[in-house]
């Protein structure tokens, strides 16, 4: 029998929340680098009742991704790709930060954008660290937008993000964006979406990795000053997701959801102070 299949890729608490809200009734092929992670997060949800395939992957690997978008292609028709995988500063450091967040989206937009179904969506997980990038040279930003997969991480300026005023985490992030918006029209050309979404700080094990890292006190200030006044939740990122999966956003595509409870907007309007 051929599914109706949703691809998650990376199972931390975003994307096991994803899993459970996309995943009803359908194949769920789930992807991490992580394999115990990954083997804890299909029992969790198989004991719950879905219908669970796993897969390793290492998203800075074309080779890795390649297999992972021909194992989903097998299961049936890849209607709903979630990208949740990533590394934050505290964890990794620049290189490993820029192959992963930076690479790796491009290369599932890349390899998911061949085998989406006609009617199909993705969402790629960026940050509002994206969105607080000092701004970028309209070369910069094209270079980011456009370059092959395979040529990326070998743009001069992303040798020193901290040169051009910016964090890998930061660089990469809005690099996201960019990628998402330029990967809409060959996945519009396929009949499919692509859109991605910006998190504030969630409450999730890396989210709390990053209140507890040297930026911690000056990001609790951020939120203390936001229209929401706390921690995001698994929940608000699913809920968006859904709705930009979903059939009620099938004129939304190439773009950038804010889900940050308010900090971008409090920075921008003075009524906060940015974290260094």
């Amino acid at each position: 029998m051929s599914h109706n299949v949703v691809v998650v890729i990376g199972v931390g608490g975003m994307g096991l929340s994803i899993a459970r809200r996309q995943g009803v009734g359908r194949k769920i092929l789930l992807a991490d680098f992580n394999e115990e992670l990954l083997g804890t997060a299909a029992g969790i949800l198989r004991g719950e009742g879905y219908d669970i395939a796993v897969h390793p992957v290492d998203v800075s690997s074309r080779d890795s991704v390649t297999a992972l978008a021909d194992e989903a292609a097998a299961l049936g028709g890849v209607v709903e790709v979630a990208h949740t995988a990533g590394l934050s500063p505290v964890q990794a450091p620049p290189a490993a930060v820029l192959a992963v967040d930076l690479l790796g989206v491009a290369l599932v937009l890349e390899e998911f954008g061949r085998i989406i179904a006609p009617g199909g969506a993705g969402v790629v997980i960026a940050s509002m660290a994206g969105h607080l990038a000092p701004a970028l040279t309209a070369e910069q930003e094209q270079a980011l937008a456009r370059t092959p997969s395979d040529e990326l991480l070998k743009l001069p300026f992303l040798s020193d993000p901290e040169a051009i005023g910016l964090g890998a985490y930061g660089l990469a992030k809005h690099g996201n964006q960019l990628r998402v918006r330029a990967a809409s029209v060959p996945w519009g050309e396929r009949g499919a979406r692509i859109n991605s979404i910006s998190p504030g700080v969630i409450s999730t094990p890396m989210g709390q990795e990053e209140l507890a890292g040297e930026n911690g006190g000056r990001m609790r200030a951020m939120i203390d000053a936001s229209a929401a006044g706390r921690l995001g939740t698994p929940a608000d990122i699913t809920e968006a997701a859904a709705f930009l999966l979903g059939p009620t956003a099938t004129f939304i595509t190439g773009t950038d959801l804010l889900v940050d409870g308010g900090v971008v907007a409090a920075l921008r309007s003075g009524h906060a102070k940015p974290a260094a």
